[in-house]
This record gives C-alpha cells, structure tokens and sequence, in this order.
C-alpha cells in the first residue's frame, strides 16, 4: 500500500513539473541552501499570485525533463544546473520584479561552527557587556581588549571572519556571546530561464541606457573602423562628410574659388575686427552714475551731522 501511495505522488509530482513548465514561460532556478520550512512557507506566501515554487528532488527532476524534452526540447539547456539544494519559480510576471521580491525574504542567521561564511564578519569596537571572565575567549582569538567598569571592552574592530572560510567553534561562541547574527539566508536566484534560454540574474539589472551606451560606443568604433580603411558605413558617412566640407573649406580660403558656405570664413580673414562686438556701455556708465549718487547722498549726511550734539 505504501509502494503504491510512493508511486501515486511521483506521478503526481512529474505531471505538476511539466504542468508547470508548459503554463509558465519564465522559471527562475533558486538556491535554497540554509532556508528553513518557516521561512519557505513566507516565501510561498509573499509570492502568491505572481510566481509558483517547487521544490523537489534533483533526480525527479532530471527524470521530469528528460521524459519532456520530446514536447519541450529547450528543457535540456536546465539540466547542467540542477545540482546541489536547489528549486524552481515559475511566473509569468516582469522578471526583475519577481526576483526582488524572491530576494527580499531574507532571515537573519547566526554563525554555526562549520558553516561556509558567505560574508566577512566585522566585531566592532567598544563595550561588549561581558564579564572579565569571559576574557579567555578574546584571548583565544587574538582579540584586544581591557576591563572597563566591570566590563570587557573590545580596542579596535576585528575582522574575525573572511567569506567563504569556515566558520570555527571559538568564533561561533564568541558571537553568540555578542549576540551578533552576521548572516542573512534566504533563497538565491542562481539561473534564468526564458524563451529557450538560461542567463545570469544579472542580466536583469542592466537598463536602457546602459545598452544605448553600448551601443553608441559601438558605433563610434565602427566609424572609427571605416575612416581609418577608408571603407563607408552609416556609422562613418556622417563624419566623411564633414571632413569632405572642411577640405573644400580649406580650398576655397586659399584660393579664389567661393561658395555661399565659404564666404563668412573669407570675410572674417580678410577683416577679423569686424566681427568684434562692442562692449555694453551703456550699463557701465549707469552703474558710474549709480554710485557717484550715492556718495554725495553720504557726503551730505555727514555734513548735516557736523558740528551739533546730542542735546543742542
């Protein structure tokens, strides 16, 4: 009876898998290494009505695609990633929106001895709390410290931790001591899939004008290209194109040849003064005017005040 319920959910298992890979033409392959089943269920929870996850066996399902590759052959290109703790959210949303919210469930974690530090981990300096009698433990792991009031005082900022270095039993004590909690899990979008295509997530970062300057940028070195073999293109036409005119230019000031272009270059070379544009004066001699009043408003004053105090 059991064999048969076991063999009832695999079944069940692999028509929910291609189920899903039919309906849903975007699937994120996620990392869920270190997420407990509290925190998949909030995970589940903040998606719901955008994006469905499943979870399941790497076996089941590489046996899922491959029974499936016959109707959906682009399936394969998922294989080579699925190894290791990992699953699937399947949406039909905006990608980057669907993997913010996927990354934003993270839960603070504290460091257990063994574990792979995904992070550097920094003690700050200052007053721990602790009693003097847990100075044995700062003296394991080279740490400064003096008593101050009662209490241990780490002197300067320790790098006690370097990512991705295990985590030893002394630091783990240590920072659960200080109640520090370094490191944050939650589920790591490792794989995109799209249209037949696998991409790094951060592809989904990239804007606009990001690829307008790519762009442009390769169209300067087209035209670049083009000039220098002297082979035209539509990237280097435009720029042929006025170094043609400033060579005709050039012709035309040396010699006696002239066109309607031409004529305002030969008329500032042959009278450059006339080009000159006189200086505002008119302001100037407002603002003269402006203060010669106001000097003899002052003058005056000081006159009227010249000679009387205060009680005459």
């Amino acid at each position: 009876m059991v064999k048969e319920d076991r063999s009832a959910w695999k079944a069940n298992y692999f028509l929910k898998i291609t189920q899903l890979f039919d309906e849903y033409p975007k699937v994120f392959i996620v990392g869920a290494d270190n997420v407990g089943s509290k925190q998949m269920q909030q995970i589940r929870s903040s998606l719901r009505g955008t994006a469905v996850v499943l979870m399941g066996k790497n076996t089941m399902i590489r046996k899922a695609i491959r029974g499936h590759q016959e109707k959906n052959p682009m399936l394969e290109k998922l294989l080579p990633y699925i190894k290791g703790n990992i699953g699937f959210v399947f949406t039909k949303e905006d990608l980057k929106v669907v993997r913010d919210n996927i990354t934003a469930n993270q839960v603070a974690a504290p460091a257990k001895a063994g574990a792979l530090a995904p992070i550097d981990v920094f003690v700050p300096a200052g007053n721990t709390g602790l009693g003097p009698e847990k100075t044995s433990f700062f003296q394991a792991l080279s740490i400064t410290t003096k008593i101050s009031r009662g209490t241990i005082e780490i002197l300067n900022q320790v790098h006690l931790i370097k990512a991705n270095e295990r985590v030893g039993a002394s630091e783990s004590t240590l920072l659960g001591m200080l109640k520090i909690f370094p490191f944050s899990y939650g589920l790591k979008v490792m794989q995109v899939y799209e249209a037949g295509a696998t991409y790094d997530p951060s592809v989904l970062d990239i804007t606009d004008d990001d690829l307008l300057k790519k762009f442009m940028q390769g169209v300067t070195n087209i035209a670049a290209v083009s000039l220098q073999i002297g082979y035209p293109t539509a990237a280097s036409v435009p720029h042929s194109i006025v170094n043609g005119f400033k060579n005709v230019l050039a012709i035309a000031v040396a010699t006696d040849i002239t066109f309607r272009q031409a004529e305002q270059a030969k008329a500032f070379l042959e009278d450059p003064s006339a080009f000159i544009q006189a200086a505002p004066v008119e302001e100037k001699v407002e603002e003269k005017t402006a203060v010669e009043e106001k000097k003899e408003e002052s003058e005056e004053e000081s006159d009227e005040d010249m000679g009387f105090g205060l009680f005459d």
